[in-house]
């Protein structure tokens, strides 16, 4: 097998880049993790279960890891600023183009003898190791002609494989040197400085998973997100003109009545179980009370 052939065949799917790494890369990562543990220990359980991904299962020997941009969809208008727009062009959807490639994909490395291990990887340092963006100060890959509106996925698999050349320092930044319009822009100051969050902080966990009601203060600065933030990403200049919004994703029409506060706030529980939680379905089958508050809280912070 070629690891020339299986780029090709990944570009022939539509990914943007394809790149073969060893799969015993991470201890740099680790070092990562620790340094925010120490800086954060408030979130150290948000930190803690990564760990399992630093060291891949005991047969895995190669990681393929590909991008594919998002930034060719159109953003629902009446949404905009409510909804990080990676959950609106969700790569996940079984129904999207970028899922059908996903899983022709996966077979395709099958098809050449190898097995694929379903395991956790951490897929930014992944694809900052083989090559295919470099990290800004928000943490983001950025992808030379398309910035961070990219996904990354990994395929673990159990045959070495000609490898690319491997990025030592992924701590080189996308970004120019003293930019910190992404640290600025941050609306609970979750990125206090390059390459620094405190995940507890940060405005997507706390619209995605919080646990409890949210202190007043908090609720204010997470302004009118509903699911998601993208304020750090449409700050940084490297983003500018980057979203080309030419293409209908598939079935989000038809999705975007549901999704304005008002909407959700009146929701009931088997609108909830039947439409959005399918769409939705990492919110979890109990999520609705976070999104009732989550549209309370845009809509009071609205000042409508």
């Amino acid at each position: 097998m070629s690891s020339r052939e299986i780029k090709q065949r990944a570009l022939q799917l539509g990914y943007l880049a394809c790149g073969i790494i060893p799969s015993n890369l991470f201890d740099e990562y680790k070092e990562y993790l620790d340094e925010r543990v120490k800086a954060f220990p408030e979130s150290r359980e948000l930190y803690e279960f990564l760990y399992g991904n630093v060291r891949q299962p005991e047969n895995a020997k190669s990681i393929v890891v590909c991008t594919q941009r998002y930034n060719k969809y159109k953003v629902p208008e009446k949404l905009a600023g409510l909804f990080g727009k990676v959950y609106f062009f969700d790569s996940r959807v079984p129904y999207s183009q970028e899922y059908r490639a996903s899983v022709e994909f996966g077979a395709y490395l099958k098809l050449l003898g190898m097995n694929v291990i379903q395991c956790m990887v951490p897929v930014r340092q992944a694809a900052a190791k083989a090559g295919l963006g470099k990290f800004g100060r928000n943490n983001c890959i950025y992808d030379p002609k398309h910035g961070s509106y990219i996904w990354i996925e990994a395929w673990v698999v159990d045959k070495e494989l000609e490898y690319d050349a491997i990025e030592e320092n992924t701590a080189l930044s996308a970004c120019s040197d003293g930019c910190q319009k992404c640290i600025s822009a941050c609306p609970t100051k979750a990125l206090s400085g390059s390459y620094l969050m405190n995940r507890g902080k940060c405005v997507t966990q706390l619209a995605c998973y919080a646990k409890d009601t949210l202190d007043e203060n908090t609720r204010q600065q997470m302004g009118l997100w509903l699911y998601g933030c993208d304020k750090c990403q449409d700050a940084c200049p490297l983003n500018k003109n980057k979203f080309v919004e030419s293409q209908d994703f598939p079935l989000l029409k038809e999705y975007e009545e549901y999704l304005h506060p008002e909407r959700i706030l009146e929701m009931g529980e088997d609108t909830y179980e039947n439409v959005v939680n399918p769409r939705f379905w990492y919110a979890g089958k109990d999520g609705l009370w976070l999104w009732k508050a989550n549209a309370l809280r845009s809509m009071k912070n609205s000042g409508d």
